[in-house]
């Protein structure tokens, strides 16, 4: 047997190679274009499957759809349900790599038209190496030819092989013995494109028999899940629940698959005429049982995310909610998490300083030390975000929001430091000090009810803009109250100059503490315009 396995690895090497550089300039070209898809066309579980099933089949990656559909997960964009869906499309998104290595590796000159592609890629990636759309296309190009002259060098070394081997020799082994071997090789190259050429080559050779390949495309199907069970230990939550969603349903349809095997197999061949044909038959097939486990599990979708919530479920975080489960990796999603968890830094400032200003009226207890470190970990975020390569516009508004949740903290701290004051202020009983602290409690108050209006979910308030604007001038004209009624008092002679420096002193801090907390609202406000305007033009 004269089976030439560094050929076959290197044949196995290019195509990978190939997928991947595929995958990164599709990615590059396509912008955000199937970011935004993804986000906004996933209201239904169809629209969602669809999603799915369109974006993988274009990039050419699953593992790129989930990543994409797992940030907006963790950024409250899409619900789980909505995420098990996509997933579920991009099942049968998969199956057009199939498809595309089916009809073109095996019925044309590889040569013909694999290096023509890597030639003129390769000299564009040079020559217009100034353009980087043109660039990505070259790469695209280099990418296709590699495909298949991966695919040309396996076949090449399997061909060797069948000679040596008669398929008569693996009848006495069972479907699910292939099915694992599938799993386990999808498992190891973590990828299961490479896995179905490897299986698609064999078949056209005759190595194995169309049940032995359609029980390793099923056993390839959910060693994808497995590659992203391995992926999510020690990851986020979310990653979790999506990664034990995906096993039910693959493994669920896998199960049913092989069980089934017999009438699909004669649906293929006999049917559909495909015995002829059994590497297009096996590409028919990839996509049925696809097709399939989705029907089957779509008036289930719910159930599905919700066991994978009781299976694992969410762990309480002391304040954060958005940030721990967004890849940052992923800037809209990682920008999305940073605009509601600064709005809940908002809120939970909000609580902590009613604390101290309106005892008794308080929703949740916060201590200021929970601040410190809230702030500290949106700003480890922020750095995480930056971190990437992202274009000036996300980087300009990625700050833009930091300065908020600064005004936020500041704001908070201030309050922290004149507790002591404020409590002294609050048990004189002398008409002017009673007043004072009422001035104080009422542009609190207000500031209260404007910030309360700021919700984290993509939805602006309708006049909003404005009553922050009116909270501002309405802070301002109370600053100039205050001192011209601590004027009143010192012209009295009823107060000592002490006595006044320190309402004037308290009244500085009140007035920069509520105008902080309004150009951190003015400034999140303004992201969300931005976030829906941005969604607008996609």
């Amino acid at each position: 047997m004269d089976f030439e396995i560094w050929m076959f690895l290197a044949g196995l090497g290019i195509f990978l190679f190939g997928m991947h550089m595929m995958e990164e300039s599709i990615r590059l070209l396509s912008g955000g274009a199937f970011r935004a898809l993804i986000r906004r066309y996933t209201g239904t579980r169809l629209k969602a499957i669809l999603s799915g099933t369109f974006s993988t089949a274009i990039l050419q990656s699953s593992s790129a759809v989930s990543l994409m559909v797992l940030a907006f997960v963790g950024a409250g964009i899409m619900s789980l349900t909505q995420a098990v869906a996509v997933m579920m499309g991009t099942k049968i998104g998969t199956t057009a790599t199939a498809w595309i290595v089916a009809v073109f590796g095996f019925k044309f000159n590889i040569d013909a038209f694999s290096l023509p592609l890597i030639g003129i890629g390769g000299l564009g990636m040079i020559v217009l190496a100034k353009s980087a759309r043109y660039v990505n296309i070259s790469k695209f190009l280099v990418a296709f030819g590699f495909l298949f002259m991966g695919l040309d060098y396996m076949k090449g070394s399997v061909d060797q092989l069948s000679e040596a081997i008669d398929p008569a020799m693996f009848a006495g082994y069972g479907v699910l013995l292939f099915a694992l071997f599938g799993l386990v090789m999808t498992a190891i190259m973590q990828s299961s494109s490479a896995t179905i050429a490897i299986v698609l080559t064999m078949l056209f050779s005759g190595v194995i028999e169309f049940k032995a390949g359609a029980a390793m495309v099923i056993g390839a199907n959910v060693g994808t899940t497995v590659t992203v069970l391995l992926g999510s230990i020690g990851e986020l939550i979310s990653k979790k629940q999506a990664a034990i969603s995906q096993l039910i349903f693959t493994v669920t349809t896998a199960i049913v698959t092989l069980l089934l095997l017999a009438p699909l197999t004669w649906v293929v061949l006999d049917l559909f005429n495909f015995e002829s044909n059994l590497v297009l038959g096996l590409a028919l097939f990839h996509s049925i049982f696809n097709v399939i486990g989705v029907i089957m599990f779509y008036p289930f979708i719910d159930r599905v995310a919700g066991l994978s919530m009781k299976i694992i479920p969410e762990k309480e975080v002391a304040l954060g909610k958005y940030m721990h489960k967004t890849d940052a990796t992923v800037t809209d999603a990682g920008m999305e998490a940073f605009r509601r968890e600064i709005i809940r830094q908002l809120r939970f400032s909000i609580e902590y300083i009613r604390q101290i200003i309106l005892p008794g009226v308080v929703e949740k207890q916060v201590a200021y030390n929970e601040l410190e470190q809230y702030h500290a970990e949106i700003f480890e975020y922020y750095t995480k975000l930056v971190s990437v390569d992202i274009d000036d516009l996300h980087a300009g508004k990625a700050e833009q929001l930091l300065r908020a949740s600064r005004n936020i903290m500041n704001a908070s701290r201030n309050l922290f430091e004149m507790r002591e004051e404020l409590s002294i202020l609050k048990s004189e009983i002398d008409p002017a000090h009673q007043k004072a602290y009422s001035s104080i409690q009422e542009r609190f108050k207000r500031t209260f009810e404007t910030g309360k209006k700021l919700e984290p979910k993509l939805k602006i308030t309708e006049g909003l803009a404005e009553e922050i604007e009116e909270l501002r001038i309405y802070i301002d004209q109370n600053d100039k109250n205050f001192i011209q009624m601590c004027s009143s008092i010192i012209s009295s002679g009823k107060f000592k100059k002490a006595e006044v420096t320190f309402l004037l002193m308290i009244n500085r801090m009140v007035t920069q503490s509520n105008r902080m907390l309004v150009f951190a609202m003015r400034e999140l406000l303004e992201r969300m315009d931005y976030l829906k305007q941005n969604d607008e033009g996609n």
